[in-house]
């Protein structure tokens, strides 16, 4: 596996890749490297670049490849989530509605945790049923950052 810095608006992150695609993205404050981009090949997926179009309001789809290991749950719940559009907002429970576990909100939770590709896989797009964020592994103010990041760039994008 390769690691690539990439800034964000919050600090710096690290996106994990292999020749297959991206297999994980640590969030700023997260993970604490000493690395240099020089030690490491450039993202041959274009990733960074799509973060940073994300990150400046230009991006709302990513287009890279993903490789991400989990249980069977797990990566049901993940691949549910790249389906839920920019800007918008699942509760947990619609979440586990949606992939036929009613009354899994909670195991919809734990997967979000262990997501290894936040951001990319959007998991910060899932809140409370009364409108709380929840948590986040980056972090709560990160979540309402990124929320208000895609809010910003829907409302732009209606005008």
């Amino acid at each position: 596996m390769f690691l690539t810095r990439f800034e964000t608006p919050w600090g710096w992150g690290y996106l994990g890749w292999n020749e297959k695609g991206v297999t994980a993205l640590h969030l700023p404050g997260t993970i604490q490297m000493d690395v240099l981009d020089d030690k490491f090949p450039k993202d041959p997926f274009d990733a960074v670049i799509q973060l940073r179009y994300y990150f400046e309001k230009k991006l709302t789809m990513f287009s890279i490849p993903l490789v991400y290991q989990g249980t069977g749950f797990q990566q049901n719940v993940w691949e549910k989530l790249l389906q839920i559009p920019y800007g918008e907002t699942w509760s947990y429970r619609r979440l586990a509605e949606t992939i036929g576990c009613p009354g899994s909100a909670r195991a919809v939770g734990n997967a979000l945790h262990r997501n290894p590709i936040p951001i990319i896989i959007p998991c910060h797009r899932v809140i409370r049923e009364s409108g709380s964020l929840g948590g986040y592994a980056g972090g709560l103010s990160l979540k309402k950052a990124l929320l208000g990041l895609e809010a910003e760039t829907t409302n732009n994008l209606r005008r």
